[in-house]
């Protein structure tokens, strides 16, 4: 697979500022994945970004999005890309179709039309499709001032999808949203990526977002710390484990010294499954158990080690 979006050396300061925003960040992306920036606030993810949907500056580095170079070629990476962004950036004098439609013949898609009724039927049926999908059939033709915050939200996605960009990059693009909300359309977005070969760029503070990811990379004070599959940062990062306990501990204490297994506690007893599989360990037990919990590492505990392991 070939790359979509090249960053090398990426430098971003910030006037009057003691240390870069972003402080010499390289990776890559390629075509169709799935990937995701994460750090704590401040860390650089909303900086980097933005440089690459070309909204703000860099200080230094050589950035390339479908292809086309950041500096030299910033008209065709906007036409290439779609983005959600973190503040809502919506006309609130229009109606959300009006949102819709203005962004459509900006980008381009379709010649102006006054009014929806004499837009062509391929936009037509985008915007029902995509207001389907997010629940908004209802309130399209609306006035966006009538927008509770997650239904702007929603109209954002609308807005960032309607042109089918090559790049999709998404800045905390659930914030506000009901849970049914966020499930519709991250089932949306991966049916996207699977039919178009849609490339995913997120940032978000909703870790469980991540766990389908190709790949993360976790920034902090600027400074790439890890880039990894999400299976590699936990199998590195965070144990899994069995705890397994019985109204009758001594015999099963017995029958973990006599299989070797390490574990801790006096009960409930955790096991770490470094050298045995699940499996193993609850099989060789004849002890009754009253207690069986398989413990399988997230995303988020390796984040949360990684982090951790940085600042030490």
């Amino acid at each position: 697979m070939s790359n979509v979006i090249t960053v090398n050396h990426l430098i971003k300061h910030y006037r009057k500022a003691k240390t870069n925003a972003v402080d010499d960040v390289s990776f890559n992306v390629e075509e169709g994945e799935f990937f995701a920036l994460l750090g704590p606030n401040g860390a650089g993810k909303t900086t980097t970004i933005s440089i690459l949907n070309t909204t703000l500056a860099k200080t230094s580095g050589q950035m390339e999005v479908a292809g086309y170079n950041v500096d030299t070629q910033s008209s065709q990476v906007r036409q290439s890309i779609g983005v959600i962004f973190q503040n809502p950036s919506l006309d609130l004098n229009l109606t959300a179709e009006e949102n819709v439609r203005f962004h459509a013949v900006l980008y381009g898609l379709y010649p102006y039309r006054p009014s929806f009724a004499l837009m062509p039927s391929a936009y037509k049926r985008k915007v029902k499709e995509l207001a389907e999908v997010l629940g908004i059939t209802g309130q399209i033709y609306q006035p966006i001032k009538t927008f509770s915050g997650g239904m702007k939200r929603k109209l954002e996605i609308i807005r960032g999808l309607i042109h089918n960009p090559k790049v999709l990059f998404l800045d905390e693009p659930t914030t506000g949203l009901d849970p049914e909300s966020r499930q519709n359309l991250w089932q949306y977005l991966m049916e996207v990526r699977k039919k178009q070969s849609t490339t995913i760029f997120l940032t978000t503070h909703y870790l469980e977002e991540t766990e389908d990811s190709d790949r993360v990379c976790i920034i902090n004070h600027g400074k790439v710390i890890a880039l990894s599959t999400p299976h590699s940062l936990k199998k590195k990062f965070v144990d899994e484990y069995v705890v397994v306990d019985s109204h009758n501990r001594e015999e099963l204490q017995k029958e973990l010294l006599k299989h070797t297994f390490q574990f801790e506690g006096n009960g409930p007893f955790k096991i770490p499954l470094q050298k045995n599989s699940a499996q193993e360990v609850v099989s060789a037990l004849k002890t009754k158990l009253s207690v069986l919990q398989i413990h399988t590492p997230t995303l988020e505990e390796a984040y949360l080690e990684v982090i951790k392991e940085d600042h030490e």
